[in-house]
């Protein structure tokens, strides 16, 4: 995922991007390779953000942090009106933060996707859209000449969630005001409750997709 003299874009949104973002500072101490990092946030133009706890921890950890102001949320919900708004504000955000990595130099952008998000990804996929896809470690996007890293994806969200609050982290609050009732909280929910009858559950769709040969998994 990363070689000498790569620049890396970490768009920070979350608690996962936190962790990615503290773990690529750390991997940069002892990794045989030299790579820089740069921290961005992306403005959805709803909501207020506050980004101190953020500016701090960059300054810490010794990494340029830069915020784009953008009018994603206001174009989803009020402009557009979006009835299911998840898919083109994603589209959107995406776009966006690419375009950014772009404008700073960077070749790499590096996602917070961990292992849930992941099987998450696959189920929302499978059930309503009728393809059998997630995304993968690795993805080239050639237009833009950029690949997308996603270095926690054999990563559990349980893990994360330890980190956070063993190191006191304080996470960004989504001002999304569709957080915690989309479709992929539906399906965190539905797998939350499978898995009480099976605890093997996760583990079998995590090994099918590592199995299956979909798109970014033929490895």
């Amino acid at each position: 995922m990363i070689e000498n003299g790569d620049k890396i874009a970490v768009g920070v949104s979350g608690k996962d991007s936190i962790t990615l973002l503290i773990a690529l500072r750390r991997l940069q101490e002892f990794l045989n390779k030299k790579f820089s990092v740069e921290a961005v946030t992306l403005t959805l133009g709803i909501g207020k953000y506050n980004l101190d706890y953020i500016q701090e921890l960059c300054n810490n950890l010794e990494i340029n942090y830069t915020v784009e102001e953008t009018l994603i949320g206001k174009i989803v919900f009020e402009v557009r009106k979006e009835k299911n708004p998840c898919s083109l504000c994603a589209n959107m955000r995406r776009g966006a933060l690419n375009n950014l990595a772009r404008k700073l130099g960077c070749n790499k952008v590096a996602l917070g996707h961990h292992r849930d998000d992941l099987m998450e990804t696959l189920l929302l996929n499978i059930l309503f859209e009728g393809k059998i896809s997630t995304f993968s470690p690795v993805t080239y996007l050639s237009r833009m000449d950029l690949n997308v890293i996603r270095p926690l994806i054999y990563t559990k969200e349980e893990d994360i969630k330890e980190f956070i609050n063993a190191n006191n982290i304080i996470s960004i609050k989504n001002p999304c005001q569709i957080d915690g009732l989309t479709k992929r909280q539906y399906i965190k929910n539905l797998l939350g409750e499978i898995s009480k009858d099976n605890k093997y559950i996760k583990e079998n769709i995590f090994g099918a997709i590592r199995r299956s040969k979909i798109e970014g998994w033929d490895i």
